[in-house]
């Protein structure tokens, strides 16, 4: 499905909006630098939105910021609402998205095989 400008345009704004409400509007502890907004899809009738967060740290971290997500559902699409002047407020759905660490880990072993075939090399 095609994706005019207007939708890229919104997502880029709730993207930016619920990145700026996860750094300073929400008060929780739990929920810190480590978290971050990656994409953002929303429906063509603005009615639900996926929004996809990457978190570093370990499993539990990373399921004690989701269960905090899921719960400030609410308070995100207020402030979103507060924020953007849309006809309708679309409903938040967090999305757990592992492919930053999956980014850095691949990276690791690149370099790790990238030095072993030089030291071959060298010998």
């Amino acid at each position: 499905m095609k994706t005019n400008n207007r939708m890229i345009r919104i997502n880029d704004e709730i993207k930016r909006e619920v990145s700026e409400i996860l750094r300073s509007g929400m008060k929780d502890p739990r929920i810190g630098v480590i978290t971050s907004v990656l994409k953002v899809e929303t429906t063509n009738d603005l009615k639900y939105c996926k929004v996809f967060i990457s978190i570093l740290g370990d499993d539990d971290k990373k399921k004690e910021v989701m269960s905090v997500l899921e719960k400030a559902c609410g308070f995100v699409r207020k402030e979103i609402a507060r924020k953007i002047n849309l006809r309708n407020t679309p409903e938040f759905k967090f999305i757990l998205d592992d492919s930053l660490e999956y980014s850095i880990r691949m990276s690791k072993l690149i370099d790790e095989v990238t030095a072993k075939d030089n030291e071959n090399r060298e010998q």
